[in-house]
């Protein structure tokens, strides 16, 4: 079984991917020399994390019960399904994290009117669904994103605040950044 659920979340993400690499050459052109190397570092890091966990064949360890694998699997729907929804909803406007756009606009609506980072939420989510369905140890390559996205955010943010000095102190107060009513 949990072979299954494992191959279904694998080709599941191999798509999710396929489709986010598609959907970049959509993206609004950027502005020149919006990548730090903190962010450069990072995104490394976590490529590393999760290449030797793989190798150590980690992920297979801890294996939850059926019930846990089944929440699990509803919660990778469900996160994937966000992303992917606030994704096609910012549209040309979209970027890597903290990557700034040339003529940007602020998208305040939609999966956008619940938290302020809506991918971030929902890859965060998909991720803590995959360890649920398929090993407890993926907990560790949420953990390293969500704090990516974190440190991401508050950058972005920052940027936001500074091309839409009217707007976006409003939309901050009144919306949260990646849990609805929490955070």
């Amino acid at each position: 079984m949990i072979q299954a659920i494992g191959a279904t979340i694998a080709v599941g993400w191999l798509a999710f991917w396929v489709f986010w690499f598609a959907a970049a050459a959509t993206a609004k052109r950027s502005r020149l020399g919006t990548y730090s190397s903190v962010s450069i570092l990072l995104r490394l890091g976590i490529f590393v994390l999760v290449f030797v966990l793989i190798r150590v064949k980690a992920f297979g360890a801890l294996i939850p019960s059926p019930a846990v694998q089944a929440l699990g699997l509803v919660l990778w729907v469900l996160g994937l399904a966000f992303a992917v929804w606030a994704r096609l909803y910012i549209g040309r406007n979209w970027g890597m994290p903290m990557t700034e756009r040339v003529d940007p606009e602020l998208v305040t609506t939609g999966p956008y009117r619940s938290v302020r980072h809506p991918i971030y939420t929902g890859v965060i989510v998909a991720l803590i669904g995959t360890s649920l369905a398929v090993g407890l140890y993926w907990l560790i390559i949420a953990a390293a994103v969500a704090a990516y996205f974190i440190y991401s955010a508050t950058i972005e943010e920052r940027n936001l605040a500074r091309e839409f000095p009217s707007s976006y102190p409003a939309y901050k107060r009144s919306t949260k950044m990646l849990i609805p009513l929490l955070f």
